[in-house]
């Protein structure tokens, strides 16, 4: 059994690298039953390779599981989703109000939209979806990258949630000035400094993380360990869901 669970740990939270840096995720347990369940995907949707190897502006059909949201608007809502080999980030999905309340972590989604590509974002666009009834929830535990910070093979965890641990503030901005909207988060550790964002769709004003700053429970000077899905922008710019003071 301990052997199985070391192979589904491996197939779950690691691709290959070009260099001898290993991330490290928690451990967690899955039964051979559960696992089968989260891996298996519907006829004619593509695994994660396939659409990783998709072309741009070309049209994907992915299965996944929901592993948070950006506030729904306007019949769309952003979503952050995985699967056990990879993660996707959903841009302006549509979807009613109703649907957006049931887009709980863990819940899987069937997606046909266009595979798109912003700032380094590689991203699902123009998407629609439909729940996959009687499905296996999953939500991915976040994978440790502290050994690629500085290192060009982190874009291959891409959109997954991830950890970066003994970071050090340099710098926090808030856009447009105060508090309300997103805040730029600067961090560093040895000489790699990375943009990563307090993004007030997905961590609202009320949220501890986005309180976290406001009310100065971390600032400038602090060493802290981070957690949050790894975007793309010219870089990476970590989406902060979780910060914890060292």
């Amino acid at each position: 059994m301990k052997k199985f669970l070391a192979i589904v740990l491996m197939c779950a939270l690691a691709f290959a690298l070009a260099s001898c840096a290993t991330p490290e995720a928690p451990f967690f347990e899955l039964t051979e039953q559960q696992y089968q369940d989260i891996k298996l995907k519907s006829e004619g949707v593509m695994t994660y390779a396939q659409y990783d190897e998709a072309a741009l502006d070309t049209t994907v059909i992915i299965e996944a599981y929901v592993q948070n949201t950006q506030s729904w608007w306007d019949n769309k809502i952003t979503v952050y989703a995985a699967d056990l080999d990879g993660a996707y980030f959903i841009y302006e999905l549509e979807c009613s109000e109703e649907n957006a309340a049931k887009l709980t972590p863990g819940t899987k989604i069937k997606v046909t939209g266009t595979k798109g590509a912003w700032a380094g974002e590689v991203e699902i666009m123009y998407a629609t979806f439909e729940f996959v009834e009687n499905s296996q929830s999953y939500v991915a535990p976040a994978l440790d990258v502290t050994p690629l910070i500085g290192k060009d093979n982190i874009i291959n965890y891409q959109n997954q949630l991830v950890a970066f641990k003994g970071m050090t503030i340099t710098a926090i901005e808030y856009k447009n000035g105060e508090p309300g909207d997103d805040i730029y988060v600067t961090v560093s550790k040895g000489e790699t400094t990375y943009s990563f964002c307090v993004e007030r769709y997905l961590t609202a004003p009320d949220t501890d993380v986005y309180k976290a700053f406001t009310e100065e429970t971390v600032k400038v000077g602090d060493t802290v360990d981070i957690e949050g899905f790894l975007y793309w922008y010219e870089g990476v710019n970590t989406h902060i869901t979780a910060i914890t003071k060292k």
